[in-house]
């Protein structure tokens, strides 16, 4: 039984077309399986038919998903680059940001797919962040360093845009889908620099000095309106581990601008 084919025939004709074109950037990628991407063709689907057409996808929410697939893309492109930068990625590493990419290739699929017409352009990108970062593909551990920057200040720039789409539960929903998975990236990318999972205070650790605007804010005790500072039996380090921190839109494209070219 052809899934894909039983899914649309239950669908607007008119949107029919514009999630089957998508689907056309789906299998150029050369990343996603029939399943996954039928997955991504109905969960555009679901949030076109929620707005109509993508037209009337309120400009709140358009800009928030565009923000969005401005880092989906800036994430999908330096994966599929360093997964085909020959001796970059160890043997025993590579399944891992295989996956990985895989991942953000859906996330930019699912995107594009609700923005329809209103998806921004994808910009040229500079991984070596204007010669700070010179041999990210060349040097496992400067790739590393930079994958761990980019995952951190994805999972903070989605939960940064978390209130403005609240008028809408189900775009809400598959942001916050997005969200989390791209809090495990970080957690493993971590893990795999010998890091911890989670972040201390506004601490980069390792990582050079371009990323600290990545961690700016990250040291915050006062949760919920309470301060936490000096909290009994908790040091510092084990209170800002357990909350992680917002970044504004102003400053997540402060970071992303390093790594853009245009």
């Amino acid at each position: 039984m052809n899934i894909r084919k039983s899914i649309l025939e239950y669908l607007d004709p008119d949107l029919v077309g514009t999630m089957t074109s998508k689907a056309e950037n789906i299998n150029q990628a050369n990343k996603l399986t029939g399943a996954l991407a039928t997955t991504i063709i109905s969960t555009g689907a679901l949030a076109g038919t929620t707005f109509g057409q993508d037209k009337k996808l309120p400009g709140k929410i358009a800009d928030v998903l565009n923000f969005a697939l401005t880092l989906e893309y800036l994430e999908d492109e330096f994966y599929r680059t360093a997964i085909g930068s020959s001796g970059l990625i160890p043997r025993n590493s590579r399944s891992v940001f295989e996956q990985i990419s895989k991942h953000e290739t859906a996330h930019v699929a699912l995107l594009k797919s609700v923005l329809g017409s209103k998806a921004t352009a994808k910009p040229n990108f500079d991984f070596t962040a204007g010669g700070a970062f010179g041999d990210v593909f060349r040097n496992y551990q400067t790739f590393l360093a930079v994958s761990q920057a980019l995952e951190d200040t994805g999972v903070r720039a989605y939960k940064g845009q978390a209130g403005n789409l609240q008028d809408n539960a189900k775009i809400l929903t598959v942001a916050l889908q997005i969200h989390s998975v791209e809090a495990r990236h970080a957690a493993e990318v971590r893990r795999l620099r010998g890091e911890k999972g989670w972040i201390s205070g506004d601490s980069r650790g390792t990582l050079p000095a371009p990323t600290q605007a990545v961690y700016d804010g990250e040291g915050n005790a006062t949760q919920g309106g309470a301060n936490l500072a000096g909290l009994a039996g908790l040091s510092n380090d084990a209170i800002t581990e357990a909350f992680d921190e917002p970044l504004s839109k102003e400053q997540v494209l402060a970071i992303a601008k390093l790594f853009i070219r245009n």
